[in-house]
């Protein structure tokens, strides 16, 4: 895989340890595995980020790190892929797994007339809630697990392309 390219954009431990807005975490971030890039971390940082930007939540940027912090992975990869769903790309995403939790459940999709009120967000939420979270649930999972497989493949190829290289060179040697 691309190493330095990840690593040229990521921040350093150093970095992030020291931001003084972080310190309530503690210890927590001095663990070396969420910054470190090998297959695994990078891998399942992939699995994280894009499971945590299809959750229809304000808070996906801390849901992705304490998911990162618990499994081990790496920190900033799976904390950026949640920016996938940014104000631009929310409206037709969240659309889309509704849509497809209303497939999965077999009910009509509602059609919603705007109308810019707290009264209208709660009533127009109680009724799509349930298509919406399971849609995204699912979405979530197969863009995860294809990230997580994506990122495997691509990884174990690079070190076989690599290897291969190794060997050509040797023997051209």
């Amino acid at each position: 895989m691309a190493r330095h390219i990840f690593k040229r954009f990521m921040p350093s431990p150093e970095t992030i340890q020291s931001n003084k807005s972080l310190r309530f975490l503690g210890t927590w971030l001095h663990d070396p595995n969420l910054f470190h890039l090998n297959r695994r971390s990078a891998s399942l940082a992939f699995f994280v980020g894009l499971f945590v930007a299809f959750i229809p939540l304000p808070s996906q940027m801390i849901i992705a790190s304490t998911l990162s912090i618990v499994l081990r992975c790496n920190l900033p990869i799976s904390v950026a892929l949640v920016w996938i769903t940014n104000p631009i790309t929310m409206p037709a995403i969240f659309y889309a797994t509704y849509k497809l939790g209303t497939l999965i459940l077999g009910i009509p999709a509602s059609t919603i007339h705007f109308e810019p009120s707290m009264d209208w967000l709660m009533l127009e939420l109680a009724k799509i809630w349930k298509p919406l979270i399971l849609g995204s649930l699912i979405a979530g999972l197969i863009s995860g697990s294809l990230g997580y497989i994506a990122v495997r493949i691509s990884w174990r190829l690079h070190v076989i392309r690599r290897w291969n290289n190794r060997t050509v060179l040797r023997i051209k040697k």
